[in-house]
């Protein structure tokens, strides 16, 4: 049988800090990612496919917000702006590892599904914005719009500039995500979950409702992948291997640890909160619901021996 693995591309494999966000650039980037997938493809991989959305919703909210000003459009609400982010970013993907499978002569159907994740109305995250979405601002510009709206910015961890941050609950379940297992199971390439999925609550017994957040993109994929029982979890990010001490002299990549060792490093508050701490802590939770590795690391590695870094039980 062939092995079952959930791929979690990040926001900067369609758009990177230094681009306008323009369509050509998000397929060019897309295609990019799409020819290290197919890596994986061509060693028979059954896949499911996940990826972020911080940059392209925050550009949807912005042009919303200037479609208010000028011409009066209703304000789109968070979680409609994610499924937007959803249906579009899906396309993009799709339509490109279609390009790539087809020029290697591989014949697979593609299946993009719009993801309603579960979470509680009532989580704390609601009261502590964390979850960066949206381009990057000089600081002076991040306090400006502080002050002219109730909008929350924090500094990247990176030193890449300020970026508005909203609530991001725990995602508790994945709807459809049989579906999503037994199309994977069956050969399809499927993509779901994009964006951590469009959060929703029951507002009522049976009745749905969403709610303005957005979902870490990694705890979410992690949990399809524990739900649907991956094989493997891959979370891709700009960097080939995760740091301790990033960004100083004692910087040092780390090719392997174990969930203790990551958990120390979180509390040491070795990862930024709006970086990699997310992705550690998504990749602890898939290795202890199955006691399966994850990798985290660079598309470019994708299916490398002794690529990325890799997070154990033991």
């Amino acid at each position: 049988m062939n092995k079952l693995a959930v791929i979690a591309f990040g926001g900067n494999a369609l758009l990177r800090g230094d681009q306008k966000g323009t369509i050509e650039e998000q397929e060019s980037n897309a295609l990019i990612a799409c020819k290290n997938l197919s890596k994986l493809v061509n060693k028979n991989y059954n896949l499911v496919v996940t990826h972020g959305n911080g940059p392209q919703v925050g550009n949807i909210l912005l042009a919303n917000t200037a479609g208010n000003t000028v011409y009066g459009v209703p304000d789109m609400p968070l979680d409609i702006a994610v499924a937007y982010s959803q249906g579009f970013i899906a396309y993009i993907i799709e339509q490109q590892l279609r390009n790539v499978l087809m020029e290697q002569g591989m014949n697979r159907d593609i299946i993009s599904i719009i993801t309603q994740v579960l979470v509680n109305k009532d989580d704390p995250a609601f009261g502590t914005p964390t979850k960066p979405v949206g381009p990057y601002y000089k600081k002076e510009d991040a306090e400006r719009i502080m002050a002219e709206t109730k909008a929350i910015f924090k500094e990247d961890a990176r030193g890449h500039g300020w970026r508005k941050v909203v609530a991001s609950p725990t995602p508790l379940m994945i709807f459809n995500r049989q579906s999503i297992e037994k199309i994977a199971r069956e050969g399809h390439i499927v993509i779901a979950v994009g964006g951590g999925g469009i959060p929703c609550f029951y507002i009522e017994q049976n009745k749905l409702k969403g709610i303005d957040a957005v979902i870490d993109k990694d705890l979410a994929s992690s949990l399809l992948a524990s739900e649907i029982g991956a094989d493997e979890f891959y979370i891709l990010t700009d960097v080939p291997k995760v740091c301790i001490n990033f960004n100083t002299p004692q910087e040092k990549t780390i090719d392997s640890m174990t969930i203790a060792q990551a958990k120390q490093y979180l509390v040491e508050g070795q990862f930024g909160e709006g970086s990699m701490a997310p992705k550690v802590r998504a990749a602890v939770n898939f290795v202890e619901k199955s006691g399966k590795d994850t990798i985290i690391t660079e598309s470019t590695l994708l299916g490398a021996e002794n690529g990325g870094t890799r997070i154990t039980k033991e």
